[in-house]
């Protein structure tokens, strides 16, 4: 009997510890997604903006990558008129909620923009809701809000 309830217990025991594994590194590739998502966002070169777009857009879903898609021709005309350059860093960012196909993040994020009408720079703050979604074993973007 005592051998049944030690089998039965270091069973129970290693499916809650690989459990607790799955879901730490879920979480873990939430949060690198999404700093990433926002990292790209915030830090745009009009000298690079095509690839710096295809960086968005590479970890975008849904209605934000084809918001931004539709956007693409029309914010390139603007950031190279302006020569506007971003430079952006990620400073924090936190789970609201999430579960094994979707998620929700704050990040906060700052970045140095400069452009013909800022030429020394000015300091930007940004406090981001960032809505994901896995698909294809990738976390996506599929939201981004500017949030006070």
């Amino acid at each position: 009997m005592a051998t049944v309830l030690t089998t039965a217990l270091t069973i129970w025991l290693s499916l809650s510890l690989y459990d607790q594994r799955e879901a730490e590194q879920r979480r873990q590739d939430i949060l690198a997604a999404a700093r990433q998502s926002a990292l790209n966002f915030t830090s745009l070169d009009y000298r690079h903006y095509d690839r710096d777009s295809a960086n968005v857009l590479e970890g975008a879903t849904g209605d934000f990558k084809k918001q931004f898609a539709a956007q693409t021709e029309q914010l390139t005309k603007l950031v190279a008129e302006n020569e506007s350059v971003s430079e952006g860093q990620v400073l924090d960012a936190g789970i609201v909620r999430s579960d094994k196909h979707s998620a929700r993040v704050l990040v906060v994020a700052d970045s140095k923009v400069t452009n013909t009408a800022a030429p020394k720079g000015e300091a930007r703050t940004y406090r981001l809701q960032l809505d994901l979604v896995q698909r294809d074993g990738r976390w996506l973007t599929s939201d981004v809000e500017f949030v006070g």
